[in-house]
């Protein structure tokens, strides 16, 4: 309830936390395609025992899994679960982590996703175009897959913009919590 008022009162948090409903989306349906993924696995098996075996539904098996870990980046970065240097990061205090933050997602993350979402979007047209196929008897329409990693992206650039936010906001509030904690002091 405290988070909810904060969050009401703060235009930042409550920016972030809008859009991390989309990555929270994202992290639901990654779940959702990891147990699609075991279940068809499962299914797999069950053929390959008795002797029949599909090329297409192995490759959907990879697809799946592709899709499923790819969505789960943004929602690791938004419950921090991501790697990172935490032989380092272990000494740094709460203000330097948010500044480190910051950085990272300025410096690096966001940069990369643009990247990604430039350069990919090419790969997805082309595929689109041509009608591309697998080879094997699998995808049918290959751009669908091939816009997963876009779609991974978009959502990771979204998420290091909200973990941005709240880190401005944890620090606008550190310095003000500061700020009053002085002029108490000197009253």
């Amino acid at each position: 309830m405290k988070n909810e008022q904060r969050n009401r009162r703060d235009p930042l948090l409550h920016g972030a936390h809008v859009l991390d409903g989309f990555t929270k989306f994202a992290g639901l349906l990654s779940a959702s395609l990891f147990v699609v993924l075991i279940l068809l696995v499962l299914y797999h098996i069950g053929l390959r025992l008795c002797g029949l075996s599909s090329i297409a539904l192995f490759e959907l098996q990879w697809h799946v899994f592709a899709a499923g870990f790819l969505l789960a980046i943004p929602y690791a970065l938004q419950y921090d679960k991501h790697v990172r240097l935490d032989v380092l990061c272990q000494h740094y205090s709460p203000k330097q982590m948010y500044w480190l933050k910051i950085v990272s997602n300025l410096c690096f993350v966001m940069p990369f996703s643009l990247l990604i979402l430039h350069y990919g979007s090419d790969f997805v047209m082309m595929s689109y175009q041509q009608n591309e196929i697998s080879d094997s008897g699998g995808l049918t329409h290959r751009y669908l897959i091939k816009a997963v990693p876009l779609l991974a992206f978009c959502l990771l650039f979204i998420q290091a913009y909200s973990e941005i936010l709240k880190s401005i906001a944890f620090l606008k509030n550190d310095s003000k919590t500061h700020s009053d904690k002085q002029d108490k002091e000197n009253q």
